[in-house]
């Protein structure tokens, strides 16, 4: 069996009002999002694995070897925080070299591990200014750089996203998902955001009050989800249940109603109550059958609320939860 890159065995730590239990295991260059909302335990998970804060039980392991005890700077690991957390009086290339000068690299392979993260990173044209020089997203380009620069086998990520604006989230995702494709460690990464989760993540791990909900691939994990509460988080606008659902034909219990079980154009008659224009598609609240739906997609041109849109529910498609 191949060994894993990381291994946390029947974790746990305790807070007053709040308690983390949890066991995980990545594979080596295996990307795990943890996902969940504030609170749930996420960044607590990676301060253990870092080393920054001890588990009260349970064993951590990288790549074989027990590290439960040993302090952050034994562990080989590259951390990217939210904050950047960069050297303000050093500039970009020095910042990026940081890591390689404590570890005693020579300086012939210092400035060809710089250069290449800063071609790499698009930093080249900045490597002689200083952090305060940068904008939001190129100042975490360089927290990227200088983590990935040692060539860690484990990169734990910090809603390294969470501080910038959307198309620099977009461009700094992308950028993150190449590099770590070109790099190819294990990444931890923690996010409250389903779409970064999603589109990063070779595997997704839903945490709530500290517990795992569901893991999974994210296709699957988005498709299927374990429970009501999941689908909402996951951003799931139709759960139904109780009259709601038996009004629909669904029967007893709790189901997804997901947006490709929703047909426009042909049916019965659904009120529009709310339309939102959002670029290429539109978000419309129907009333149908005196239950109140979601649907998201292509129309034009977009329905008015008041308007009756007909609509066909496509039943076998319901997930049950």
């Amino acid at each position: 069996m191949a060994e894993k890159a990381l291994v946390l065995d029947g974790v746990e730590k305790r807070y007053p009002g709040f308690s983390l239990v949890l066991s995980l295991e990545l594979a080596p260059g295996e990307t795990l999002a943890l996902l969940g909302p504030s609170g749930s335990g996420k960044s607590t998970v990676l301060k253990i694995v870092a080393g920054l804060e001890p588990p009260d039980r349970g064993r951590v392991r990288l790549f074989g070897r027990d590290v439960t005890r040993l302090p952050p700077e034994r562990r080989g690991v590259g951390m990217v925080f939210q904050s950047y957390a960069l050297f303000p009086h050093l500039t970009v290339a020095q910042n990026v070299a940081f890591g390689l000068v404590e570890r005693r690299w020579s300086r012939e392979a210092i400035e060809k591990r710089v250069q290449e993260l800063l071609e790499r990173t698009g930093l080249a044209p900045h490597a002689g200014k200083r952090p305060a020089e940068l904008s939001g997203g190129e100042r975490q380009r360089v927290a990227l750089a200088r983590a990935l620069a040692p060539r860690p086998r484990l990169l734990l990520l910090d809603e390294p996203l969470a501080a910038l604006d959307l198309r620099l989230r977009e461009e700094l995702l992308f950028l993150l998902r190449r590099v770590l494709r070109e790099e190819g460690p294990a990444a931890l990464y923690v996010t409250h955001d389903q779409a970064e989760a999603f589109a990063l993540a070779d595997r997704v791990l839903v945490l709530r009050e500290g517990r795992r909900v569901q893991e999974g691939p994210p296709r699957e994990v988005y498709a299927r989800p374990k429970d009501a509460w999941t689908a909402r988080f996951l951003g799931h606008k139709n759960v139904l249940e109780g009259d709601e659902a038996r009004s629909l034909g669904l029967g007893e219990g709790t189901w997804l109603l997901p947006y490709a079980a929703i047909k426009p154009g042909a049916g019965e008659p659904a009120r529009v109550e709310e339309a939102v224009f959002l670029g290429p598609r539109v978000g419309v609240w129907l009333s149908y059958r005196g239950v109140r739906l979601y649907w998201e997609g292509p129309l034009d041109p977009p329905p008015a609320p008041g308007e009756t849109l007909p609509l066909r529910i496509e039943t076998e498609r319901a997930v049950p939860l």
